[in-house]
């Protein structure tokens, strides 16, 4: 069998790797905004539980602002009304007794 003169590239992912100190310095940030957001929605999901029940919540931990919505698509429409196309950093949650149905990073 031939050898290939460049290793396999998807045409999906590029090529480019992340240094692993890069990696870790990232996951410890998405931590750190995940905890932050967490307390916040702590604070908020008895007082909001009650009347929109598994309603969409999007927190900024710095103003402990939020943005509700039924629907996750309405909920990034609104985002992206509020914030614009600013680098914005926040958690969804879902307002039910958990909090989650998966957590998704805006």
């Amino acid at each position: 069998m031939a050898q290939l003169s460049q290793p396999r590239r998807s045409r999906i992912l590029s090529s480019s790797a992340i240094a692993p100190s890069d990696a870790h310095h990232r996951q410890e940030q998405r931590q750190a905004l995940a905890s932050r957001c967490r307390a916040v929605f702590e604070h908020l999901r008895e007082q909001l539980m009650a009347k929109p029940y598994n309603w969409f919540i999007a927190i900024d931990p710095d103003s402990e602002e939020y943005l509700i919505n039924s629907e996750s698509q309405g909920l990034m429409q609104q985002i992206r009304q509020a914030y614009g196309d600013n680098e914005v950093k926040l958690t969804i949650f879902r307002l039910n007794g958990t909090g989650t149905c998966g957590r998704l990073w805006v």
